[in-house]
């Protein structure tokens, strides 16, 4: 697949040199509501533009990180986080 990159117009150029910004990674599909029992898993998926995007999942303000309750898989475009224990709390 090919990268788009547009030429970034503070950026001098010379005959060795040329200066590149990259295009952000945007949804192509968002997250989904996804219905689950407490104590079950549940697990949110989205796809974005770009393969490999560094993808940060948060509950409102705060950051999630992976551990027991939560496991962030990434594949390609498709990004993945899984709830474990599912709790009220984590709707």
């Amino acid at each position: 697949p090919s990268t788009s990159f547009l030429p970034s117009p503070s950026c001098s150029r010379s005959k060795s040199y040329f200066c590149f910004i990259a295009l952000p990674a945007l949804f192509k599909q968002e997250l989904q509501d996804t219905e689950a029992e407490e104590g079950s898993t549940a697990t949110l998926k989205c796809e974005l533009t770009k393969p490999k995007a560094p993808v940060e999942w948060r509950k409102g303000d705060v950051t999630l990180y992976p551990g027991l309750k939560y496991e962030m898989r990434q594949q390609g475009c498709a990004a993945e986080l899984v709830i474990y224990d599912l709790e009220l709390e984590d709707s």
